[in-house]
């Protein structure tokens, strides 16, 4: 038995704890350097709004409609959704955090009603983080996203599914009949897994529904279509093919780019920026445990402008595998200043770690010369607890700048909003 808690319209829902007044009105967040909407609120959903609608295309509706735009805070989103995944974790046995705002819970053995058990999870996020949320609860993972999805669709929407399956939604404790009305009035493409185009090519055969898609025989699904629609279906049937990944595999590479606020055609600005980017990455290698062989850096101009096009990449190896922050900006600098090329505008600007390998497994060497450097790896655990304690940027690389906000090559951020000071601790807090 899984259950999939996911925090609705998150990234809207974490900037209306920090302004209350923006309840209630249509709410969008744009994504990097204000390009185009990647959350909305319920009520810029009703506007029509779309999932990436460019911003330049519905900017009248801050006129028209009382829309209220806000830059990306995703600093601030990523703390809110640590802090509401540290309790759906008290949900059940296990936990896998699928994305920043969606995580499965293994509920496996639990006694009692797990609806009302979810409820009472529920509130908690609420009163404690004030975040809204759902719950959908599946004898597989598939159904428990899809148990999530009616959950949602019947808040946002009276009267689309029966009021009980409002917020929280159990499948698994529906009888036969009830299951099957419910199945029978779920589109298709709502199914995880089932992507627009093996949506329209069910749609072609006649399979509209869920229900007809849960009745079909897995092996003529394997023959027509593939093994993953099969899985797929084996799920709906209440099969479990997916299990929990409570222990998600280290990444095989780290990348952080960013598109700048402006042109940028200095080297010294892009040094700062490739030096912050790196440090980001490096810190993120040292999270999962792991070093990096090779430094990727890569700069190039936009191709939305009439200017003189320019774009280059280059690796540059590492002499031994590290995680220290000083010898991966130095190797990323490296290669910046062997592609830069004055007089081009430049729009991006970005950072690869690759050929990752275990911190723990060191290749030994021979002691034929001196050691270039000293293992810093008490220096670097010391800096990474300083930021995390004090924030981003408290202790950073010199060649990163002075730490201050905003640089002339940052991103469009929290323009139409002054930026947070609140931490998350400060949150008011009900006690349980």
């Amino acid at each position: 038995m899984y259950a999939l808690v996911d925090g609705n319209n998150f990234y809207v829902s974490c900037e209306r704890v920090f302004r209350p007044d923006l309840n209630g009105r249509p709410v969008i967040v744009l994504s990097n350097n204000d390009g185009c909407a990647i959350a909305r609120s319920n009520e810029a959903k009703a506007l029509g709004i779309k999932m990436g609608a460019p911003w330049f295309e519905i900017r009248h509706m801050e006129e028209d409609a009382g829309l209220v735009a806000l830059s990306a805070n995703f600093g601030l989103y990523g703390d809110m959704s640590d802090r509401m995944m540290s309790l759906v974790g008290g949900l059940g046995h296990r936990q896998e955090v699928y994305s920043i705002d969606e995580s499965f819970v293994d509920l496996s053995g639990i006694r009692g009603n797990l609806a009302e058990r979810s409820r009472r999870l529920r509130q908690r996020i609420l009163e404690w983080t004030g975040l809204p949320t759902c719950v959908g609860i599946g004898q597989t993972k598939t159904l428990a996203k899809l148990a999530n999805h009616i959950a949602k669709t019947a808040e946002r929407k009276p009267g689309s599914y029966p009021a009980e399956l409002s917020s929280v939604c159990d499948l698994a404790a529906m009888n036969r009949e009830a299951l099957e009305q419910v199945l029978s009035t779920t589109g298709v493409r709502e199914v995880w897994g089932v992507g627009p185009r093996i949506g329209q090519q069910l749609e072609d055969e006649g399979i509209k529904t869920v229900l007809e898609l849960t009745r079909l025989d897995p092996a003529t699904v394997r023959r027509r279509w593939s093994v993953v629609l099969e899985r797929t279906v084996r799920e709906l049937q209440g099969t479990s093919c997916i299990d929990m990944d409570d222990a998600p595999a280290a990444k095989k590479e780290i990348a952080c780019t960013r598109s700048f606020g402006r042109a940028v055609m200095d080297l010294d600005e892009l040094e700062e920026a490739v030096s912050t980017f790196a440090s980001r990455g490096a810190e993120k290698l040292r999270a999962q445990g792991s070093h990096a062989g090779q430094v990727l850096t890569f700069v190039r101009t936009s191709p939305f402008r009439p200017d003189k096009q320019y774009s280059r990449s280059i690796i540059v190896p590492l002499r031994r595998p590290t995680a220290d922050t000083a010898a991966l900006v130095e190797t990323a600098l490296i290669g910046l200043r062997a592609i830069y090329r004055p007089g081009f505008k430049f729009a991006k600007a970005g950072v690869m770690l690759i050929d990752l390998s275990d911190a723990s497994v060191l290749q030994g060497e021979l002691d034929l010369e001196p050691e270039l450097c000293e293992n810093r790896g008490r220096l670097m655990t010391a800096m990474d607890g300083l930021n995390r304690r004090f924030g981003r940027g408290t202790v950073i690389i010199g060649s990163a700048g002075t730490g201050d906000m905003p640089r002339n090559w940052a991103m469009k951020q929290e323009r139409r909003t002054p930026r947070y000071t609140t931490k998350i601790s400060e949150i008011p807090v009900a006690k349980a």
